[in-house]
């Protein structure tokens, strides 16, 4: 049951992720971006799988809470998209300098 806090915490920070990848795609811009912030919060989610990976007590009752470690492997995926983007999306910038 400590789970469903957790599952709600990383519910929330995920649910922004895939508009923001959508609007990261289709913006073509890093403009409005932090490749900080972006990098910060891609190491917390490593952190919290490595956190669950090294708690013996969650890996001892994996097979009845594994749930909650697919919350923060989707929310890191979803960061990984957006720091991709991000790459593309510096490089069309220094693209479009060069042309303007």
């Amino acid at each position: 049951m400590a789970e469903i806090p957790e599952i709600a915490m990383i519910l929330c920070f995920g649910a922004s992720w895939p508009m923001n990848v959508v609007k990261s795609w289709k913006a073509r811009s890093t403009k409005g971006k932090s490749l900080a912030f972006l990098c910060l919060i891609f190491v917390g989610y490593i952190a919290g799988i490595a956190s669950k990976l090294l708690n013996e007590a969650y890996m001892a009752e994996f097979a009845a809470k594994w749930y909650v470690l697919v919350f923060y492997v989707l929310n890191f995926l979803m960061v990984g998209a957006d720091l991709v983007l991000y790459a593309r999306n510096y490089r069309l910038d220094k693209e479009k300098e060069t042309q303007a």
